[in-house]
C-alpha cells in the first residue's frame, strides 16, 4: 500500500462525509438564519426559540434525506471494502 492510496482512500472519505452531512448543515444554517433575524426583529432572546427549531429541521431533514445519505454511505463502505484485496495485495 503505497502513500497515494492511502490519500486517495482518506480524501474520499471526507468527499462522502461533506456530501452527506451538507444537507443537515444547510437546512440547520437556514433555519438558525431565519430564526435570528425574527429575534433580533422581535428583541426576543430566548435559547429554546433558537434551539428547537435547528432540531425540529434537523429531524426532518434526516427524514427526507436519510436514505439518499445512508444509500451514499453503504456503498461508499463497499467500495473500500471490495478495494481491500487489490490494496493489500
Amino acid at each position: 500500500m503505497d502513500p497515494q492510496q492511502v490519500l486517495t482512500i482518506g480524501r474520499d472519505g471526507l468527499l462522502v462525509l461533506l456530501t452527506v452531512c451538507a444537507p443537515i448543515l444547510a437546512v440547520v444554517l437556514v433555519v438558525g438564519l431565519v430564526v435570528s433575524i425574527f429575534q433580533a426583529a422581535t428583541q426576543i432572546h430566548e435559547a429554546t426559540l433558537s434551539f428547537v427549531p435547528k432540531l425540529l429541521a434537523a429531524f426532518a431533514t434526516l427524514g427526507l434525506a436519510g436514505p439518499w445519505m445512508l444509500s451514499t454511505l453503504v456503498d461508499y463502505i463497499q467500495h473500500v471494502l471490495q478495494s481491500i484485496p487489490s490494496v493489500v495485495g
